[in-house]
């Protein structure tokens, strides 16, 4: 595999654990919270402000925090999510630059030109009973609502700063639904299509 291979995905949907099963098959990197850590490196800002920001948009209350309409006011500045995206954006280049791996979020699909991008969708019915079969501290009758936030977060975040539709389809090179095969089906699934990729 030559091309850096992204992936987005629905809450839920088990797009991490794809990601993590083909970078092992493949023996390429992968990286996903891994890159708060290295984009923190790369930046001024500290990890937590990354944790805090992570895909996360600019309000209107974080863009207006100043009245005073002067060259020097911080109505001018580059809000702090603005700085991690484009902090994380330099750190998904360098990383293809160094070779094939798999990025997960973070708008890796748009940011990279020549990535072959993948997305994983599932029923809310699948979503909902393998996230409570993890202990993710969230009570089952809570996660629905969970997981209709940080999709809605996800959704936000990638139409800020792409301009694009998230989830769909003639987005992505790839899209597979994970509630009907499995992770397990979806990686093989992939694998077949990766055999054709030029």
């Amino acid at each position: 595999m030559e091309k850096v291979i992204t992936i987005s995905r629905e809450f839920g949907s088990g797009g991490r654990e794809l990601g993590m099963k083909l970078a092992e098959k493949l023996g390429i990197p992968f990286y996903d919270k891994e890159l708060i850590s290295l984009s923190a490196e790369e930046s001024d800002l500290s990890e937590e402000a990354f944790l805090h920001y992570d895909e996360h948009i600019p309000t209107l209350q974080e863009s207006l925090k100043q009245h005073v309409y002067s060259p020097f006011s911080s109505l001018y500045e580059v809000s702090v999510s603005d700085q991690i995206f484009l902090a994380q954006s330099r750190v998904i280049r360098k990383l293809a630059e160094q070779g094939p791996c798999i990025i997960v979020g973070r708008c890796a699909d748009r940011v990279l030109e020549n990535s072959l991008n993948l997305f994983v969708y599932a029923k809310m019915e699948n979503r909902l009973k393998r996230m409570n079969s993890l202990s993710t501290g969230v009570a089952p009758e809570l996660m629905e609502s969970k997981i209709r936030e940080v999709d809605k977060k996800r959704k936000d975040y990638y139409q800020y700063y792409t301009g694009n539709e998230w989830g769909k389809a003639q987005n992505y090179h790839l899209c597979l639904e994970s509630g009907v095969a499995g992770i397990d089906g979806c990686l093989s699934a992939v694998m077949a299509y990766l055999e054709f990729v030029h």
